[in-house]
């Protein structure tokens, strides 16, 4: 069993107008594999706690990319209002099913649906901190250019990384594809890949189905999904 760690937050980055990265100090942290994830508690002054669970967005580290959530109760203090050196609990690292070993020798197919950017983002820069030579393809839909995560990052070119961005309700000027929800030809032509699909439930559900269509073998189709709170 996990235990729960007192996190201090140390530094923050505005990654767009919604979304905010966090890299926390937690002493005693036992190291984690890209992919995994952490839950969040936060203890209101009448001993009120919430939680959630949010994707750690680096292999070395605790950082984490957080959506702000309309109503949310988690999600507006970590992206507004929590400043360096206040604190927090956490408990981690969580899962080993949607995970990436940079030992791994297939190419790797990764699929995004709007925050569902994260551990995926975690996978890549595992990747390029183990110099591993692994094909990575990313194919990451989002609704427009302006809620964009890791802009900079995903487009300065990365050697065996491609990065295919899909917008579906407005794209940038001179943008080869036109807005749409994602489709077979944003995923395809097929190649033999380990797949790693991470969005909003009904995201992943239409995605695993495309890549099932294109002859994945769905034993190699590893998915995550998120619900309307972002947990």
């Amino acid at each position: 069993m996990t235990r729960w760690h007192v996190a201090r937050l140390v530094k923050v980055r505005d990654e767009n107008a919604t979304a905010r990265t966090l890299v926390f100090d937690v002493p005693g942290w036992p190291g984690h594999l890209a992919g995994q994830h952490v839950d969040v508690k936060l203890t209101a002054g009448d001993g009120y706690s919430a939680r959630r669970s949010y994707s750690l967005a680096g292999p070395e580290g605790v950082e984490l990319t957080v959506q702000r959530v309309p109503d949310g109760e988690v999600s507006p203090y970590l992206t507004l209002d929590m400043e360096p050196g206040d604190e927090l609990e956490l408990r981690g690292p969580v899962g080993g099913w949607f995970v990436w070993r940079p030992d791994g020798p297939a190419p790797v197919l990764l699929v995004a649906g709007g925050a569902g950017i994260v551990p995926l983002m975690a996978m890549i820069r595992a990747r390029r901190a183990a110099g591993a030579d692994t094909p990575f393809r990313l194919v990451y839909a989002v609704r427009s250019p302006e809620r964009l995560c890791y802009a900079d990052e995903l487009l300065r070119p990365d050697p065996g990384v491609s990065v295919t961005l899909a917008y579906t309700r407005r794209v940038p000027e001179g943008h080869p594809r036109p807005p749409g929800r994602l489709t077979a030809a944003d995923l395809g032509p097929y190649g033999e890949a380990d797949c790693y699909v991470c969005g909003p439930t009904g995201f992943v559900e239409a995605s695993a189905a495309l890549l099932v269509g294109l002859g994945h073998d769905p034993a190699r189709i590893r998915t995550e999904r998120f619900g309307p709170t972002g947990d």
